[in-house]
């Protein structure tokens, strides 16, 4: 599986949504700023987002985005596939016929699918949390 910046910069605007209280829009400055992505690019993103079912919008003073389903259910997989199309090594190579390497491409993008498959925002959310939390210095004395 290839991964554009494209499909990084989605990955990562799901998962700042998902950090986000539930119900609550964020604005496309708040999410461009913490994820360091272009503003212009991210809104792009985000409206193809939109279209996807991934995330909804809200308009006016309160408005911003928000994810269109719990983080619980939205997986890697699914935003890397709709931003990205599938593509594996093999397609994306200059020949396509068969060669030494084919099975060995083919269980790799297999793997790599089972993995981003079965991995959930919520999950990408608390194991981040819980890595950011171990590394907070603590000055009691």
């Amino acid at each position: 599986m290839t991964i554009s910046l494209k499909g990084e910069y989605a990955l990562q605007a799901v998962f700042d949504l998902s950090m986000q209280p539930a119900g609550e829009p964020v604005k496309i400055a708040g999410i461009a700023r913490r994820q360091k992505i272009p503003r212009k690019f991210l809104e792009l993103i985000l409206g193809g987002l939109k279209q996807g079912g991934f995330v909804e919008s809200r308009r006016g003073a309160e408005g911003g985005y928000l994810l269109a389903r719990p983080a619980e259910s939205l997986t890697v997989g699914e935003v890397l596939r709709f931003v990205e199309g599938v593509r594996s090594r093999r397609t994306s190579a200059r020949r396509k016929a068969e060669t030494p390497f084919t099975a060995l491409w083919d269980r790799v993008d297999r793997a790599v699918s089972e993995v981003v498959d079965k991995t959930t925002f919520a999950e990408l959310r608390r194991s981040w949390e819980e890595r950011q939390s171990r590394f907070v210095p603590s000055w009691d004395i």
